[in-house]
């Protein structure tokens, strides 16, 4: 929960600062690193934040793999989604600097979609907005990366309301 939060306010006072057109997203990125105070220290909190999210969340999950959490059903596919939601957020927002590494992130992991038969081509052209990935796909991305955190947030008070549905206990007994 911590973890969450810390990534929905860095992320507010970053949003606050970056433009997502193509031409000036590096830049943006650039300026709140020299230009914004400690905005270096929020991006690098973000980011690095970003990390510490993902190290805790994939305890969470050993945890319950361990304890056999799985044997509850709503709790363990609303947690699945969770996960699933907070990959989707992590790529989205490692585009966003659209740096090298972001633009060809964007079209490989994207293009990875046109293996799906039938509507391939049609939902890759969707998420890129065109084409190729371009203006639209980073502006489709950072929209997606502004409002899937509040989602996640929606989905952890779900999480939470089917653990109390079921009952919840420390296994070990500390």
């Amino acid at each position: 929960g911590i973890c969450l939060m810390v990534q929905i306010i860095t992320g507010l006072f970053l949003a606050m600062h970056y433009t997502s057109n193509t031409s000036t997203a590096f830049s943006s990125v650039t300026h709140i690193c020299r230009d914004v105070n400690y905005g270096w220290l929020i991006r690098y909190a973000h980011a690095n934040g970003a990390s510490m999210f993902f190290i805790c969340l994939f305890i969470h999950v050993g945890r319950g793999i361990y304890y056999g959490s799985f044997m509850l059903n709503e709790t363990w596919n609303i947690g699945i989604i969770l996960l699933l939601t907070t990959m989707a957020t992590a790529f989205v927002g490692y585009v966003l600097p659209w740096g090298q590494m972001s633009f060809w992130g964007a079209t490989v992991i994207t293009n990875l979609l046109s293996a799906i038969p039938y509507i391939s081509t049609t939902l890759v052209e969707w998420i890129w907005g065109g084409f190729s990935v371009d203006k639209a796909t980073l502006t489709r991305f950072f929209a997606f990366h502004f409002i899937l955190p509040f989602i996640i947030t929606a989905l952890v008070l779900v999480h939470l309301l089917f653990l109390h549905e079921t009952g919840s206990n420390n296994p070990s007994g500390l």
